[in-house]
């Protein structure tokens, strides 16, 4: 009786990962992404995600990292009214903040008065966000999200002058 054996070589498809059909070819990238309640999760391509911290509650509910506020700008000082264009100085400002916070990375929050629509607000206050984002990338930053809340995280009454003043800001927070 004779046995045959067959070798079969692998092909370059078979270390690559299901969830990229071939593409990533077989290098796994992770990623991390902040929830909006602050917690940071790690991903990986393949589809396995997990909480960057292990700790929990006794109800298993993760405890998650806060960043720390370490910015706030009100929004009259950088941006012209119903504009996200963020002037000279202000870019100067900024570029100067985020080399020097030294955060591992940012999430950045853009807030409006109540004076407009809630849509329309939703859009002014992320495209405030994103510029500030583009200048914190522009100087090395990293940022792990960029939100638009609109006029639905006062931080003060909308109903003087002052409280709306207040509430036109974009917050920078900090991730150590």
């Amino acid at each position: 009786m004779i046995a045959l054996t067959t070798m079969i070589a692998p092909t370059p498809s078979d270390a690559q990962t299901r969830s990229q059909q071939g593409r990533d070819k077989g290098i796994y990238t992770p990623t991390i992404w902040v929830d909006p309640d602050g917690c940071e999760h790690w991903v990986m391509d393949d589809g396995s995600e997990g909480y960057m911290t292990p700790h929990t509650t006794r109800q298993g509910i993760p405890v998650c990292r806060r960043g720390n506020v370490c910015g706030v700008m009100n929004t009259d000082q950088f941006f012209a009214t119903d504009s996200y264009r963020i002037h000279k100085a202000g870019k100067a400002r900024l570029a100067d903040f985020f080399q020097t916070t030294g955060a591992v990375s940012y999430i950045i929050t853009g807030h409006t008065d109540s004076r407009a629509s809630d849509a329309y607000n939703m859009r002014l206050s992320y495209n405030r966000a994103n510029a500030v984002a583009a200048i914190a990338a522009a100087n090395g930053a990293r940022v792990a999200d960029i939100r638009g809340y609109g006029e639905r995280m006062p931080a003060a009454a909308n109903n003087t002058a002052a409280g709306m003043a207040k509430n036109r800001r974009v917050e920078i927070i900090c991730i150590r």
